[in-house]
C-alpha cells in the first residue's frame, strides 16, 4: 500500500528478533563515503559485478562479504538505516558452492552469485524467518520457498538477507508512519535520516540506495514498490499481476498484489525481472503470463528508445509539491529531446470511485488471503487466523501498537467471503474504472506507447504523531488495474530524490523498460545518498 508508519527502538524488539538484530550504535553519521566499508562495491551494477567475478578480481564469497559488512557497518551502526532485519547465516554457503559450480560449469546466468536482499514478506524455508515485521510472527519458517525464491535460487542468486518494511505490508491502521515495524523498528532514509523511506518496501529500497546489496526484491499492492523506490532515488518495477507469481507472499490481494525488482539502474532491474516472472501452478494469475513472458528483458534496452514514442502526461495526477513538479518538467523537456511525441492528457486515469472501490476489494482479499497463508504454515504456526493476529496485538500492544492500531484489520475481520454481493460489485467496478475507462481508455484515445507522471513528491519528515503525509502520487491506476509501471530517479528536490513513471497496459513491460531505461542513459540523475542527518544540518 502506499507509504506509511513509525519508529521503535532496540528494546521494542522482541527477544526472538533480538537474536538478529545485535544492539545498534549512536555514533553520529557522517556523509563520508570513504568511510564505510566495500566503498568500491557502490554503485556497481550486475553486469560490472559479473565482469569482476568473470576476470577473477572478485568472486561470490568475496562480494557477499563485503556486503555483510557494509550492512554491520551502515545499516546496524553507523547511520543506522535499518532497513535489514536479519542476514541470512548461510550466505557465505550459498556464494561458496555458487563459486565452485562456476569454476567447474561456468555461470548459470546474468544472476549467478549476485547478492540479493527479499521484503520479509517473502517466504524462504531456511534458517531465516518470515514475518511481514509483525512480532505476532516471530519465529515463523515456511514449509517451503516462495515461487519467486525458487526461480532465483535457480538463477543462482544468493540471499543476503531479509528487509525491513511498513509492517504488513502497511494494510494494519490508519495514520502510520511508513517504513516501521514492530519487529525492526523505523526504517530511515538514506538521504537524510531523519526523512521518511516510504513503505512498504522500505528496506529493500533503502539497502539498494545505499549499496548493501546488487538488488532487492519488494512487493506492492499499490504504491509500494513505486513511492519507496522514488523516495529513495532508485528503479523500481510494479509488473503486471500475474507476471511474477504470489504464492509464498503475505498477502493483501489476490487481485492487485506482485512482486517486483528494486534496482540502481534499469539494466539491472530488467535482469532480476527475467529471474523472478515464471508460470506458477499455485499461482492461476501466471497462466496468461506463460504467453507474454519474456525471456531476456534487456533485450530491448537502447538508448535510443524514446525516439518516435508517444507519451502522454498526465497532468491531472501531478501532485501539491512545486519542486517535485519543476522536475517533472525538467523530464519532460528531456523525453522531448529524446525524440519523444509528448502530449497533455487532461483526464486522469483514476477515475471517481475507484479508490473508495478498492479499499472495499482489499479488505475482503485481505482477510480472505491471509486466512489461507497462515493456514498453509502448518500446525506450529505461531497464529491462525486475522483474528488471531488481532488478539496478539492487543495483548502487546505496547510493542506492536504504540503510534498507530489496527483499523483496518478490524476492519477486514469484520468481512465475509467472496463471494458476497458488495465485494463483487466493488471488484468489478475498480476493473471497470482503472481499466476500460482509465488506462486502456487513455491509450487508445491518444494512440500512446505509455503515459507518464511524477511518481510521488520528495520525501516527508518522519512524524510518528500525524503520520504519513506525502504530496500526491500516481500510483493507483496502474495498482487497482493490475497494469505494469516503473519509476526511474529524474532529479532532486533540495537533495532529495523524485521519480518519474511510465506505465501503460498490460504486458507491457518490455515498451515501458526501453522508454525508461532511454530516459536514463539520457539524464543519470541517480547518485548515492550521504546519510546526512538532517536536511536542516
Amino acid at each position: 500500500m502506499p507509504t506509511r508508519r513509525a519508529f521503535l527502538r532496540t528494546a521494542t524488539v522482541g527477544a526472538g528478533a533480538a537474536a538478529f538484530l545485535p544492539a545498534l550504535s549512536v555514533a553520529a553519521a557522517k556523509p563520508t563515503k570513504a568511510l564505510w566499508p566495500a566503498a568500491e562495491l557502490e554503485e556497481l551494477s550486475i553486469p560490472e559485478l559479473q565482469a569482476r567475478m568473470a576476470a577473477g578480481r572478485e568472486s561470490s564469497r568475496s562480494l557477499t562479504r563485503k556486503y555483510l559488512a557494509r550492512i554491520d557497518a551502515i545499516d546496524r551502526r553507523g547511520p543506522e538505516l535499518r532497513s535489514v532485519l536479519e542476514v541470512n547465516p548461510e550466505a557465505m554457503a550459498q556464494a561458496a558452492e555458487l563459486d565452485e559450480e562456476r569454476k567447474k560449469r561456468g555461470p548459470r546466468g546474468p544472476m549467478h552469485g549476485i547478492p540479493v536482499l527479499l521484503k520479509d514478506n517473502i517466504d524462504t524455508h531456511d534458517r531465516m524467518f518470515t514475518t511481514a515485521g509483525s512480532l505476532a510472527l516471530m519465529g515463523s519458517v515456511p514449509l517451503r520457498d516462495a515461487f519467486l525464491v525458487s526461480r532465483l535460487r535457480d538463477a543462482g542468486a544468493v540471499f543476503l538477507g531479509k528487509t525491513n518494511l511498513s509492517e504488513w505490508a502497511n494494510f494494519r491502521g490508519s495514520r502510520s508512519t511508513s517504513g516501521w515495524s514492530g519487529r525492526g523498528g523505523q526504517t530511515r532514509n538514506p538521504y537524510y535520516l531523519d526523512r521518511n523511506p516510504s513503505g512498504s518496501s522500505s528496506g529493500s529500497a533503502v539497502a539498494v540506495a545505499a549499496s548493501l546489496c546488487a538488488v532487492a526484491v519488494g512487493t506492492e499492492t499499490d504504491g509500494s514498490i513505486l513511492s519507496p523506490s522514488s523516495y529513495n532515488g532508485i528503479v523500481g518495477i510494479k509488473p503486471t499481476v500475474g507476471l511474477i507469481s504470489r504464492s509464498g507472499v503475505i498477502p493483501i490481494s489476490a487481485s492487485q498484489d506482485t512482486a517486483g525488482p528494486m534496482a540502481r539502474t534499469v539494466r539491472d532491474a530488467a535482469i532480476l525481472l527475467g529471474a523472478l516472472a515464471g508460470t506458477d501452478p499455485r499461482d492461476d494469475a501466471t497462466a496468461p503470463a506463460a504467453q507474454k513472458r519474456l525471456i531476456d528483458y534487456t533485450a530491448g534496452l537502447s538508448e535510443t528508445g524514446l525516439r518516435g514514442a508517444r507519451l502522454g502526461i498526465v497532468r491531472p495526477m501531478f501532485g501539491s509539491h512545486a519542486g517535485a513538479n519543476k522536475v517533472a518538467e525538467t523530464a519532460i523537456d528531456a523525453l522531448k529531446q529524446q525524440g519523444a511525441t509528448v502530449l497533455d492528457v487532461s483526464q486522469s486515469p483514476a477515475r471517481p470511485g475507484m479508490r473508495e472501490a478498492e479499499h472495499i476489494v482489499l479488505l475482503y482479499e485481505f482477510k480472505a488471503g491471509l486466512n489461507a497463508y497462515l493456514a498453509a504454515l502448518g500446525p506450529r504456526a505461531p497464529q491462525r487466523s486475522l483474528a488471531d493476529v488481532i488478539e496478539f496485538n492487543q495483548r502487546h500492544r505496547e510493542k506492536e501498537l504504540p503510534w498507530f492500531g489496527q483499523e483496518t484489520f478490524i476492519a477486514a475481520e469484520a468481512k465475509g467471503p467472496l463471494t458476497e454481493p458488495e465485494y463483487l460489485e466493488a471488484l468489478a467496478t475498480s476493473r471497470r474504472l482503472s481499466r476500460k475507462e482509465g488506462i486502456d481508455a487513455l491509450i487508445q484515445e491518444h494512440k500512446l506507447d505509455a503515459l507518464v507522471a511524477p511518481t510521488t513528491g520528495p520525501a516527508h519528515v518522519t512524524d510518528y504523531v500525524h503520520g504519513d503525509r506525502g504530496s500526491g502520487s500516481s500510483t493507483s491506476p496502474a495498482a487497482v488495474s493490475g497494469y505494469p509501471s516503473i519509476t526511474v530517479p529524474a532529479g532532486f528536490v533540495s537533495g532529495l530524490p523524485v521519480g518519474l513513471s511510465f506505465f501503460g497496459p498490460a504486458w507491457s513491460e518490455p515498451a515501458l523498460l526501453r522508454l525508461a531505461y532511454a530516459f536514463e542513459q539520457a539524464t543519470r540523475f541517480r547518485r548515492s545518498p550521504r546519510f546526512v542527518p538532517s536536511l536542516v544540518s
